[in-house]
């Protein structure tokens, strides 16, 4: 049995390969990214850490923080799924602690090849107890207001905060992440940075330096997970996935 060559082809079918072919090439240009891989699979109490581009703050944010394999992270949230059992990412972000669509969250900030600048960091199994119980504690957060003052215990969060709150909650008061002293200075000059300097001029309060704090760069490097996929390169990332 012989196949029909190419011009032998009714019409019709060869009307529906070129239309397959001109949606794959559609498809291959769109821009972000969709929820799903078939390279990876997500799960709930994943951390996403994010190279977010946000201005003169996030710059300064990199220069005083490393992340995991030299990434300059400067957010991160816990991943979970809602009621539609659709992942969903809990944050804290200007407005608040909130729950961001997963999708939405990772077309905040793309790299060079336009991939998302998101590194997915996975709880041991020695902790993985804790996922349930710190995921139920992160939405119980929601509504909470930002925290623009980085204080510990005060009721409002900032990102990383809200993932330190979470597990120390969840592992019975107990640090899962290691707070320590936060700076607001430039190595370079080790004076605090301008567009701190404005910030908590704004807010009417003395810049923290040296109280304790957390950030999503630190997080990354704690020894309670590994690093297990890269959605796309963040920037300072020294090496290949």
């Amino acid at each position: 049995m012989y196949l029909l060559a190419p011009a032998e082809y009714p019409i019709s079918v060869k009307r529906l390969v070129a239309l397959l072919v001109i949606y794959l090439l559609a498809a291959g240009c769109r821009q972000g990214i969709s929820d799903k891989s078939s390279a990876f699979t997500l799960k709930e109490g994943d951390l996403l850490f994010q190279d977010l581009d946000c201005g003169p703050l996030c710059d300064a944010i990199e220069k005083v923080t490393t992340g995991y394999n030299g990434a300059k992270f400067t957010h991160v949230g816990i991943v979970a799924k809602d009621g539609n059992d659709n992942f969903v990412v809990i944050e804290a972000v200007s407005s608040g602690v909130q729950t961001t669509p997963l999708r939405d969250f990772l077309n905040k900030s793309f790299d060079t090849e336009n991939r998302p600048k998101v590194a997915v960091g996975r709880l041991k199994p020695a902790f993985s107890c804790l996922i349930a119980s710190a995921i139920k504690n992160a939405l119980a957060l929601r509504g909470k207001p930002y925290d623009k003052g980085f204080a510990i215990n005060n009721d409002a969060y900032y990102c990383s905060e809200l993932v330190y709150e979470a597990f120390l909650r969840a592992n019975d008061n107990k640090p899962v992440f290691t707070l320590r002293p936060m700076t607001f200075k430039d190595p370079n000059t080790d004076v605090i940075f301008p567009p701190w300097q404005e910030y908590f001029s704004r807010l009417n309060t003395p810049v923290p330096e040296g109280r304790p704090g957390i950030n999503p760069g630190g997080i990354s490097r704690s020894p309670v997970l590994d690093i297990i996929h890269l959605y796309g390169k963040p920037d300072g990332w020294k090496k290949s996935f």
